[in-house]
């Protein structure tokens, strides 16, 4: 019998397949070294292929499609609920199976490798500015064990850096040795994340959506990036609502027995965008409070009914629905009239 679906469960080395014709009936269930994925699909009629959305899929997703296959995505969320009991890589690849064939199943889009080059780029920058957040705050906390702070922000740290670099004695000499050799590192991450900082606006500058998003109030060349890198040209969201709940930034549910029960933000999705969307708002919120006259009605109107914190992320969640707009309808940001 003809093979109609194929649940693939992939890993490093080791790769499970699950294959069902249109009845539902188990056709093939096979072990395979990662050399002979390709061998076995490349000889395989065109079928419907449904992998598990996590690391490499996107690589293996692009190979099969290759191939004449048709590839789903599936969250892993949305695959574990069909796993039977004694998990296992043939009941993974069968579970990835039945969750494929579900006809409300939401797959995940297929990034391209520019894509996730992009997205590399933003992880490299993003883990060289957590080490140096690591470093930084390392050398301020063995300070403080002897006495010595200093304000938060870069400007409290130049003067931690500044009472290191002189010759005064303010901890023992083993300890200044340490640091000092921290503060190296500090200084050796520094014009690396600037370097990757000028490749992404680089890229963002070249990019016509980039170039779009970032008109937006609150959202830079950063966030431009990011959110191109990360959902393409949008269309995959059937509405900003849908893109803005799939960054975390829309209220949780747990309704039952007909009583509506909202929580606050769901959290869920992507958060490295969230982040940014709320980083923007910030700015956005602390202008408007400062400069009220500056500010549109909406914004003012919200801050002087709910918290900062609140108002902060409706601001996120406004500016994501905006981005998504803008990026799908290929048209530029238009600035709403401010009212007095």
């Amino acid at each position: 019998m003809q093979i109609s679906t194929i649940g693939l469960d992939i890993a490093k080395n080791v790769f499970q397949v699950h294959g069902e014709d249109g009845e539902g009936k188990i056709v093939c269930q096979k072990k395979m070294s990662r050399r002979g994925v390709v061998e076995f699909f490349s000889k395989l009629p065109a079928c419907m292929v449904a992998l598990e959305a996590c690391g490499t899929s996107h690589y293996w997703g692009r190979t099969l499609r290759a191939l004449g296959h048709e590839v789903r995505l599936i969250p892993a969320g949305y695959v574990k609920p069909f796993v039977k009991r004694n998990k296992t890589d043939a009941r993974d690849a069968a579970a990835i199976c039945v969750a494929a064939q579900r006809d409300d199943m939401r797959p995940v889009a297929i990034k391209s490798e520019e894509q996730q080059a992009w997205r590399a780029l933003e992880r490299s920058r993003e883990l060289l500015v957590k080490q140096r957040t690591q470093l930084m705050n390392s050398v301020r906390a063995l300070l403080a064990e002897f006495g010595i702070i200093a304000a938060q922000g870069l400007k409290g740290f130049a003067e931690l850096r500044a009472r290191l670099a002189s010759e005064e004695a303010v901890a023992p000499v083993t300890l200044i040795e340490a640091l000092r050799q921290l503060v190296a590192q500090i200084d050796n991450l520094s014009p690396a994340i600037a370097a990757l900082e000028a490749k992404i606006v680089a890229a963002a500058k070249k990019n016509a959506d980039m170039r779009r998003l970032s008109a937006i109030p609150g959202i830079g060349y950063l966030t431009a990036h990011a959110v191109v890198a990360a959902i393409g040209d949008g269309r995959r969201f059937a509405s900003a609502r849908d893109f803005a709940a799939w960054a975390g930034m829309t209220p949780g549910e747990h309704s039952s027995a007909g009583k509506r029960r909202k929580k606050g933000v769901s959290r869920q999705g992507e958060s490295r965008l969230r982040k940014l969307f709320a980083l923007g708002a910030v700015t956005l919120m602390r202008n408007a409070r400062s400069r009220p006259e500056r500010a549109t009605e909406w914004r003012r109107a919200i801050l002087a009914r709910r918290p900062m914190k609140v108002a902060v992320m409706a601001q996120a969640a406004k500016t994501a629905r905006i981005a998504w707009a803008v990026l799908v309808s290929g048209k530029p940001y238009m600035q709403p009239a401010v009212t007095a």
